[in-house]
């Protein structure tokens, strides 16, 4: 008979709980047993197909807090404010949550679930996108400009790769800039 109390939305978060404390690699079923009281085989009531299903399920999590955090942030704004908005929700989400982050797929999975989480995330691209009369083909192209700037500097920070004295601030500012500038002057 499963847990009280304990369901797969309960085993994701023990499971998030765990990434954001001691990174991706801490993650097993033991581990995340643990840290619900429970034997791990009893996991397997609310996660059935084991480890591999519980890191689709956090990889659908992840991708749907994203999503969340991004439409909220560009929410009633348009061109260059929501493009501020919606890389500064981005780079935030991925600074706060490094480990959860490095747990967002990074290329399409063949799983319904994880696909309408991933066409959420894409959706608010999109719709800001449309902002600058990007449709089409070349709203894809902004979009995959946009997420590889995103994920590039937010990989990066995350990593510690930017140890120089400058002021980081100042080259999240720039990139803004640089990509709400080339955004506004986009072929047509």
């Amino acid at each position: 008979m499963p847990r009280v109390g304990l369901t797969p939305a309960a085993v994701v978060g023990h499971a998030l709980e765990l990434i954001d404390e001691e990174g991706p690699e801490a993650l097993t079923l033991a581990a995340v047993a643990a840290r619900a009281g429970v034997a791990t085989p009893s996991l397997y009531k609310h996660v059935s197909g084991g480890l591999a299903e519980l890191r689709r399920l956090i990889a659908v999590r992840v991708t749907e807090e994203l999503a969340e955090q991004l439409a909220a942030a560009v929410l009633g704004r348009s061109q260059d404010e929501a493009v501020e908005a919606l890389l500064a929700a981005y780079l935030d989400y991925a600074g706060r949550h490094p480990r959860r982050y490095a747990a967002l797929p990074q290329a399409p999975q063949e799983d319904e679930d994880l696909q309408y989480a991933a066409g959420r995330l894409v959706g608010v691209i999109l719709a800001v996108l449309r902002g600058y009369g990007l449709e089409d083909s070349e709203a894809i192209h902004a979009a995959r400009t946009v997420r590889s700037m995103a994920h590039g500097f937010a990989s990066l920070c995350a990593g510690g790769a930017f140890q120089l004295a400058e002021d980081l601030a100042v080259t999240r500012e720039r990139l803004i800039r640089v990509l709400t500038e080339g955004l506004r002057a986009w072929p047509a």
